[in-house]
């Protein structure tokens, strides 16, 4: 046996497979600059309007495309959140692990890959759905990264009132792929969205409060008392519920929304007044409970919303 070649092929084999290690981290780093977690989100609030304003399931290439363009968009916003936050990001617990903190991906790397997942978007909302679409999801990208990350984030407690806008855009989008056109049905789903925002993310902000406090980054959740923090939540959390069953009424909703919404929703409440409850006490406030239910409170709803116009009651 030749040593010498067995040697140089497992060094080859070794090298092989270094290269593919090295190119899946660099595929994840850029993966995980989109946030895939918001991702999720995107998918829950947009397929089920779509399926709304069809009254039925539409076109599957219409929904295959209006994912891939709000997925592509998201991320562009994403990715431009993460290469202005980068300083911030360095110095918080919770987010130093991101790519741009880590070295994985480059500024620059970063900021053409954001570049270029905006215009993709654009375009491609544009040419497979329509002008409208194309535009609102312009518009979320611009208010999410100049209006939120540049301009509030680091200067207002009512940061995330205001920049949560850029998630209600989804809705938007979604209704607009499939009509051309906006209608009362998708506007009252954008405000759901808009007031359910902050009793989302305040919980949040109460858990790492050290950390925003730490970065100088006037998060509601970390800038007043528990109990204060509390009562807002409560106050959203009502408006949100109240908002969603403006819906039945407007979009001719049926049995399986309006229960959810009437349910779900008094869980959603319940689980805010626990919170306020609580912080008023003086006990540990649990604030990641109320984060947690605020997600299955809005995938539930738009579960059901996705539902409704399928069945006959």
């Amino acid at each position: 046996m030749d040593i010498t070649k067995t040697a140089g092929a497992e060094a080859s084999v070794d090298e092989s497979r270094r290269s593919r290690q090295s190119f899946g981290r660099t595929v994840r780093a850029y993966v995980a600059l989109m946030k895939p977690r918001v991702l999720e989100l995107l998918l829950v609030t947009t397929v089920p309007v779509m399926i709304l304003a069809q009254g039925g399931f539409p076109d599957v290439w219409l929904v295959i495309a209006t994912v891939i363009g709000g997925t592509a968009s998201a991320g562009s916003a994403a990715a431009f959140n993460m290469y202005l936050d980068r300083d911030i990001d360095a110095h918080m617990q919770r987010t130093v692990n991101r790519p741009l903190v880590t070295g994985e991906v480059s500024p620059r790397g970063a900021l053409i890959f954001a570049w270029s997942l905006a215009v993709f978007s654009t375009v491609w909302l544009w040419v497979t759905t329509n002008w409208l679409a194309a535009t609102l999801s312009a518009a979320a990208i611009f208010f999410y990264v100049v209006i939120y990350t540049m301009i509030l984030k680091r200067r207002t407690e009512q940061n995330i009132v205001w920049g949560g806008i850029a998630g209600c855009f989804p809705v938007l989008i979604g209704w607009t792929a499939v009509t051309g056109a906006l209608a009362w049905p998708p506007v009252i789903l954008f405000a759901l969205v808009f007031l359910w925002t902050p009793p989302h993310y305040w919980p949040l902000s109460m858990k790492y409060k050290d950390q925003y406090e730490g970065v100088d980054v006037p998060m509601l959740g970390a800038t007043r008392e528990g109990s204060q923090v509390g009562l807002q939540v409560i106050l959203y959390a009502w408006a949100t519920v109240v908002c969603s069953l403006l819906l039945i009424p407007v979009a001719g909703m049926g049995l399986v929304y309006t229960v959810s919404a009437v349910v779900f929703g008094g869980w959603f409440i319940y689980e805010s007044h626990v919170l306020y409850n609580r912080a008023v006490r003086g006990t540990e406030p649990r604030p990641m409970r109320v984060f947690h239910a605020s997600i299955t409170y809005l995938t539930l709803l738009f579960v059901a919303i996705a539902v409704d116009p399928l069945l006959p009651f």
